[in-house]
């Protein structure tokens, strides 16, 4: 049986998922999606994992191109739309907050800091999968685009919300009112990508950043501010974002982590993080 998400290795901490139909260029697809969250569950509830990073199937010479084209004939034959999942799909990221309990918003719930490792051309629903996770790296000439516009089709996946958040409103305006197709050194001017490298570096690139959160970063930290990242994107009384902060401050200080990055500090080491 042919798997679309095939791979979930993980070491140092870090897990790697890859979107593998390689035959269509790794385009979307039901399955797909019901994988992807299937093993960013399995990721979530492993204690082990801290990072994980998603890129496509190098062979398929794309990151994900947007939905299959044959999915999308069929929802024209069909006169609606059909996702092409099961009822009981898995619900990583579901509970912390009823505003992030959709698809991909899920990702703001999720305690795993996710990087998109864009090894290729990203469009439609493989754009808004990339751009919910924490970071990007991009190859060098790979195209974007929303897609959507010349579809007959809205901007999908909280994109509309999304990217005024991550690239401003005049940026986000541009790219999803045209659906024109840009390239990665203008996504990173923009902003929307973290860095631009050789399409051969760029898995290994978002591998190196993953390994050095893990690190660098006590397992602690990196969980508490992810969250305090995704809750701050919903909140609009900067008061309760520090207070917030002031009672994770008093509770962390107590922790055996921070008395030995404090150890660490002033012996001129790297911490060797417990949690």
């Amino acid at each position: 049986m042919e798997l679309h998400v095939t791979k979930l290795d993980s070491r140092d901490a870090v897990a790697v998922i890859t979107l593998s139909r390689p035959e269509h260029r790794n385009s979307w697809t039901g399955r797909m999606h019901t994988e992807l969250r299937h093993c960013l569950r399995t990721v979530e509830n492993d204690p082990t994992l801290r990072v994980v990073v998603i890129t496509g199937d190098p062979a398929g010479l794309a990151f994900c191109p947007g939905a299959d084209i044959k999915a999308l004939e069929g929802h024209a034959r069909r006169g609606s739309y059909d996702p092409g999942t099961p009822p009981d799909l898995a619900n990583p990221g579901y509970g912390v907050r009823s505003e992030f309990d959709a698809d991909f918003s899920y990702f703001l719930g999720l305690e795993t800091v996710s990087i998109a490792a864009i090894n290729g051309a990203v469009a439609g629903v493989g754009l808004a999968l990339a751009c919910w996770c924490d970071l990007r790296f991009a190859a060098q000439g790979a195209k974007f685009t929303t897609a959507h516009g010349k579809l007959n089709l809205p901007a999908e996946f909280g994109l509309s919300w999304l990217l005024p958040r991550i690239i401003g409103l005049g940026n986000a305006n541009d790219i999803l009112l045209s659906s024109r197709t840009f390239a990665a050194d203008e996504a990173q001017r923009m902003g929307l990508v973290n860095g631009v490298h050789p399409t051969d570096r760029v898995l290994t690139v978002a591998l190196d950043y993953a390994r050095d959160l893990v690190r660098e970063v006590s397992p602690h930290s990196l969980r508490a501010t992810k969250r305090q990242i995704s809750l701050d994107t919903i909140n609009l009384d900067p008061a309760a974002s520090v207070r917030d902060a002031n009672d994770r401050l008093g509770e962390m200080m107590t922790e055996d982590d921070y008395r030995e990055a404090a150890r660490a500090f002033g012996r001129k080491r790297r911490p060797r993080w417990g949690a």
